[in-house]
């Protein structure tokens, strides 16, 4: 039984992105999308209370994935659509959800005024952890929003996709983020775009006012490193068209730049073993707080 798409629900606009966003990728795939509905239960006392009593709850709770789900078969003909209401700890019941899933989709809302996104403890936490592919979605992220202008400069779906932008630290590619990024620009026949950003080395603007510049030389060695990792994924993939962007500067800044040209950007969680439990890097974090395309966060060794 192949595994579904899913998308966590809890009737927020962010949520609802989310979902829009799933079936589309669900489409694209070929995979049934399953929604899911978290309702934590509240302490006894609230739910003792005339506005938040058993039958309401229970009213409301079954009703935001049923309208939902109803929603998208209309929207998106031909895509199986399945809800589920689940109850328990929001981010434990969707890192369940997650394991069975191809991927998950997760809403996140904007920061008024601050240029940026607010990305929920749940998100987060689930991000942190979850060995599947979590896609953060932003509320009113439309399926034109993901496509190039039309001939006459109007946004339209119909018009082939915006490219898929990947961040790659070539120390440690990580193998399941790469063949993830292929797979997606293939499935929408569009360009990959790598991002690779470096710092120069150390001492080299004093090299440079002595006439020696070595950081030219190290920036083709980071550009050669880059293609070198990308060799045999071309080889696989050679309908892909793929664009190499080795940087000097920090990667955070080149993916929020390259996000707001893209459909989707690609970033990696190294899967950590020890003590200091599952963690979000720094430039993961970034990103997700600032891209302007929806973002998959990638778990690899």
């Amino acid at each position: 039984m192949p595994r579904p798409v899913t998308a966590g629900l809890d009737g927020s606009s962010e949520s609802r992105a989310a979902a829009e966003w799933a079936a589309r990728e669900a489409k694209l795939r070929g995979l049934p999308l399953t929604l899911v509905h978290v309702w934590e239960p509240v302490p006894d006392p609230l739910m003792r209370a005339p506005l938040l009593g058993i039958e309401t709850q229970q009213h409301w709770t079954e009703r935001i994935p049923r309208e939902a789900a109803e929603g998208l078969r209309l929207r998106h003909p031909g895509v199986e659509v399945t809800a589920e209401h689940l109850v328990g700890r929001p981010a434990e019941v969707l890192l369940e959800a997650a394991e069975d899933a191809e991927l998950l989709a997760l809403g996140s809302r904007a920061l008024g005024g601050v240029g940026g996104f607010l990305v929920g403890s749940v998100s987060l936490a689930v991000v942190a952890r979850a060995v599947r592919p979590v896609i953060l979605v932003r509320a009113g992220e439309q399926a034109a929003d993901e496509h190039e202008m039309d001939p006459v400069g109007i946004p339209s779906a119909a018009a082939p996709f915006r490219p898929v932008v990947l961040g790659l630290d070539t120390r440690r590619p990580g193998a399941s983020l790469i063949g993830f990024a292929f797979e997606e620009a293939a499935r929408r026949s569009a360009a990959l775009y790598v991002v690779h950003g470096w710092n120069p080395p150390f001492g080299s603007g004093a090299d440079a006012v002595a006439g020696n510049d070595p950081s030219g030389e190290y920036a083709r060695e980071q550009a050669l490193e880059l293609s070198e990792v990308l060799g045999v994924w071309r080889q696989k993939y050679p309908a892909v068209e793929v664009v190499e962007r080795s940087r000097t500067g920090p990667a955070a800044p080149l993916l929020v730049d390259a996000s707001r040209e893209a459909s989707l950007v690609l970033v990696g969680r190294r899967i950590r073993r020890n003590p200091l439990g599952a963690r979000i890097g720094s430039v993961t974090h970034a990103v997700l707080r600032h891209a302007t395309a929806p973002v998959a966060v990638v778990a690899h060794e």
